[in-house]
């Protein structure tokens, strides 16, 4: 995975290799698979070279259909399915050894005012008063941080609270919920690409985790089975993903070997930005 701010944009950076055809290449990993948010965040990025600039990216919705080849590179086609005055709408397919392993969705929309409202944010101790979630994850599984931080430099991310077993959250309703601080760690460049690309890369980071919270169990620990099946963001207001944001997750339900989390993403001045939501699969290891 990239280990500096610098690799991540490279990563992020795909390859043009005919009209809506483009080449994405992998990072050094000991991951067997690949990252289903490296995939996602390629979609967006190939689906934005063929959008109109005035146009920004408001939604994608997403499957994951088979596992990511780590060692050879992945081909991204899209298709331009709507180009109105208001919205456009693209459709990717990402495809290894001749087969789609993903497909994405998007909405593209030319910004406009209108009616505003949002959820308030939750009251949470700040980013400089949270742990790392490497530590946090080292207490809990015994591990060593170093192969984590090994494979996540290029973000920043600390623990804000968790409900579950032995979690210092109330379940206030929701059994399994998981609060964490997250930012690219390093300066991004301006565009906004380059923003939305990477914080929908480190969306799909923690959001199984937080379909486990209730169980005591995490996607690390060889319990389960773990991989994300659909993943969807819808973007609200413009925000740096390389200057801390909330991720706010909560699991309503789990069952069928499948668990679904949903995340509201918030600025450190309380703005909602983003909303997320993925089902993934959480098929216990007997």
């Amino acid at each position: 995975m990239p280990r500096s701010v610098q690799e991540l944009v490279e990563l992020l950076d795909l390859e043009r290799i005919e009209v809506d055809l483009f080449r994405g290449h992998q990072p050094d990993t000991l991951v067997q698979r690949v990252f289903g948010g490296q995939v996602a965040a390629h979609a967006l990025v190939a689906a934005h070279h063929t959008v109109d600039p005035a146009y920004e990216v408001h939604s994608l919705h997403s499957y994951f259909l088979r596992p990511g080849d780590p060692t050879v590179p992945i081909v991204y086609d899209v298709e331009r399915i709507r180009e109105g005055r208001s919205f456009a709408t693209r459709r990717v397919m990402a495809r290894q050894h001749g087969k789609p392993i993903y497909y994405q969705t998007l909405g593209f929309q030319r910004p406009e005012s209108g009616l505003e409202h949002q959820d308030p944010m939750p009251e949470v101790p700040g980013p400089d008063d949270c742990p790392s979630l490497a530590e946090v994850v080292a207490e809990r599984t015994g591990e060593r941080s170093e192969e984590w931080e090994r494979e996540w430099a290029a973000l920043d991310v600390r623990h804000a609270g968790r409900s579950g077993p032995g979690g210092d959250l109330p379940d206030d309703g929701h059994p399994s919920r998981a609060r964490l601080w997250m930012r690219v760690d390093g300066r991004l460049p301006d565009e906004r690409l380059h923003h939305v690309a990477a914080f929908t890369y480190a969306s799909d980071m923690t959001l199984i985790g937080a379909t486990l919270v209730a169980h005591g169990r995490s996607p690390m620990d060889g319990s389960v089975m773990p991989a994300s099946l659909d993943h969807t963001v819808w973007f609200h207001r413009p925000f740096r993903a390389d200057e801390w944001w909330l991720y706010d997750q909560v699991s309503p339900f789990a069952g069928g070997a499948r668990g679904l989390a949903i995340g509201r993403i918030f600025t450190q001045d309380g703005t909602l930005v983003a909303s997320v939501a993925q089902e993934g699969l959480i098929r216990p290891v007997s």
